[in-house]
């Protein structure tokens, strides 16, 4: 159910939404072409932020209105003092080890292999680090990591066969596995395979469900200070969502249209298989200050030195 259009006393002329080419992205596509915020702006646009570094960018300079960002650059930059809020925490875990082989289980498999790494020090490396570190594991001693600009890169060392193993997010593992045929998973002998799943892991090595709070919706700048405008935010967010997840087929050659490093049954595929849920920030303020403990304890620079307070989550300041 969409909040009335007192989220905003006049429409903008513009009204930029910017996400990567990952699942996270995929409802902000729909929002942008459904119409859902005619209400808000005359104009609508979904912009792709390619790499962590141009995400910083965007969230310096005011290149977007609302960002799909990373959990812990979100709290980073609020923490250095971008004016955010945090609308919600949609995406909860989409990281797979994709290899040649289907035999491995856990990291500690992976000794001495080289692997695909992108966004080096982001979340991917990040969430990496922490797991192995949590095994007795050294992520710089025990493994040859190949760092690489975007998932789509190591996406394309592993299909070339230029690396065994590669760390990606969804869409680009469903992307990996149709290139090489591996999709679906009754060939007979498929080429590449779902490893490691690293939010198995994560449940695993610290007693808790497997899912981690990865990814979220923030608004920016001066919107931000606007309770209404972020909550109608998130509520269009949760409604394209729910498109987008019944209505896959469609919600995929909208997203492939838009984005066009992705194909469209990659993006039916990973809208099948990742764990997607748009849970307002307030309501993921527990499982989010837990992930954020875990980050600060192998490097607090990761959140910007401390747990964001009640502003982050648009709850007073």
């Amino acid at each position: 159910m969409l909040l009335p259009s007192a989220a905003q006393a006049e429409k903008l002329p513009r009204l930029v939404l910017a996400g990567p080419a990952a699942a996270v992205s995929f409802p902000l596509v729909r929002m942008a072409e459904s119409g859902a915020l005619a209400d808000l702006a005359e104009r609508v646009e979904f912009v792709l932020w390619r790499d962590p570094d141009q995400l910083r960018v965007m969230a310096l300079e005011g290149g977007a209105d609302v960002l799909a960002v990373p959990t812990n650059v979100a709290a980073n930059l609020y923490n250095r003092g971008v004016k955010l809020k945090l609308a919600n925490v949609s995406t909860w875990g989409i990281l797979w080890l994709v290899s040649r082989s289907a035999e491995l289980k856990t990291l500690a498999d992976l000794k001495g292999e080289e692997i695909a790494m992108p966004f080096r020090a982001d979340m991917p490396d990040i969430v990496f680090g922490v797991l192995a570190a949590r095994q007795g594991l050294d992520p710089r001693r025990d493994f040859r990591l190949r760092y690489v600009a975007t998932p789509m890169d190591a996406m394309q060392l592993l299909i070339a066969r230029r690396v065994d193993h590669a760390l990606l997010a969804e869409p680009a593992v469903s992307m990996a596995l149709r290139k090489t045929k591996s999709f679906p998973v009754g060939l007979i002998a498929p080429e590449l395979h779902r490893s490691i799943d690293l939010q198995a892991e994560w449940g695993r090595v610290l007693q808790r469900p497997a899912r981690m709070p990865q990814a979220g919706i923030a608004v920016m700048g001066a919107r931000a200070d606007n309770p209404a405008f972020v909550a109608r935010i998130q509520a269009a967010y949760a409604e394209a969502l729910r498109g987008c997840l019944a209505e896959r087929a469609a919600c995929a050659r909208s997203v492939a249209a838009r984005i066009d490093l992705l194909s469209a049954e990659a993006v039916a595929d990973a809208l099948a298989v990742s764990p997607l849920e748009a849970v307002p920030a307030p309501a993921a303020r527990a499982e989010l200050e837990f992930f954020y403990g875990v980050l600060a304890e192998r490097n607090p620079a990761l959140i910007g030195g401390r747990l964001p307070d009640d502003g982050f989550y648009g709850e007073g300041r």
